[in-house]
């Protein structure tokens, strides 16, 4: 009898290292150390599948705000644009006047000298 409880001793031992033994005490789900890591890994990937999705949801918010911020920028760069082409337009009407107004002054000082001009002709002529 003393060998077979030996024996008996001895296998439970090697069952024991092996990790081949009933599911831990403290395991409320009755899983072996297998299913343990399974569901950790389990486990691992659905809060891996939630951070990423996370993480694109946030990205995806703030491509919104960059894309957003090119928009204003892109419509204050048109008004900015449009200021400043009806500011040429208003300058270059100005200048032209400027240039109309020279004109007509130098047709007008052409004409009394061609005028006084005739007048000493007439003179000398008498």
């Amino acid at each position: 009898m003393k060998t077979t409880t030996i024996a008996s001793l001895m296998i439970a031992v090697a069952a024991l290292a092996t990790g081949c033994h009933k599911a831990e005490q403290n395991n409320a789900n009755g899983m072996g150390p297998a299913q343990s890591a399974g569901k950790a890994l389990d486990d691992t990937a659905a809060n891996a599948k939630v951070e990423a999705k996370q993480a694109a949801d946030q990205a995806a918010v703030a491509a919104d705000r960059a894309g957003d911020k090119i928009q204003n920028a892109t419509e204050h760069a048109a008004d900015k644009a449009q200021q400043a082409g009806a500011e040429v337009r208003q300058e270059t009407h100005e200048a032209a006047q400027n240039v109309k107004e020279g004109a007509a002054k130098a047709t007008d000082a052409t004409g009394k000298a061609v005028e006084r001009a005739g007048e000493k002709m007439q003179q000398a002529a008498h």
